[in-house]
């Protein structure tokens, strides 16, 4: 009979730290689901954050957009009065208030002076210059930098080789 009574006490303890192993479990299965929550309720707040964020900078945007919009009405009501003097005042304005807003939105010319960058110049064709061969001689259409990011190359002409005066003159 001892033998039976270790059993049954074995048994006992075994049942015991089963018990406990299976409230552990339990414990870190519900710990684990919370700390799932807490995590897909951070993500859903980081989104709504990113997304107001987002609308935040375009309301920004607009409304510094807006006086411009105001000026190119004006610019088209003096167009219809034929007041050429006053459109090209106009337009000269409006020019001035898109190109002062878009630079405190940090936009800045791409510089196109001196030599052919490829990383920020387009070479457009190369044709033959009295200017050292490989720098820029001509801007078709300015490019932008908007911080260290080129938004649209400047796409230029650069000086090539200068042409040999051929020997056929007599």
């Amino acid at each position: 009979m001892p033998d039976e009574v270790e059993n049954t006490e074995a048994e006992q303890v075994e049942e015991v730290e089963l018990e406990a192993l299976r409230a552990e479990n339990e414990e870190l299965i519900d710990s684990l689901q919370r700390l799932k929550a807490e995590f897909d309720n951070y993500r859903k707040r980081t989104a709504r954050d990113q997304e107001q964020l987002v609308a935040r900078a375009h309301e920004r945007l607009v409304k510094e957009l807006l006086p411009i919009v105001d000026d190119l009405e004006r610019a088209l009501q003096a167009a219809e009065q034929h007041e050429e003097a006053k459109l090209e005042e106009g337009v000269r304005l409006v020019h001035r208030a898109l190109s002062d807003a878009l630079v405190r939105e940090g936009l800045e010319e791409v510089p196109v002076d001196g030599k052919f960058d490829p990383h920020v110049h387009e070479s457009l064709l190369s044709q033959p210059s009295d200017a050292e061969e490989g720098s820029v001689i001509e801007v078709l259409q300015k490019g932008y930098k908007l911080g260290d990011r080129v938004l649209r190359p400047a796409r230029v002409v650069v000086a090539g080789p200068k042409e040999e005066p051929s020997g056929d003159e007599s």
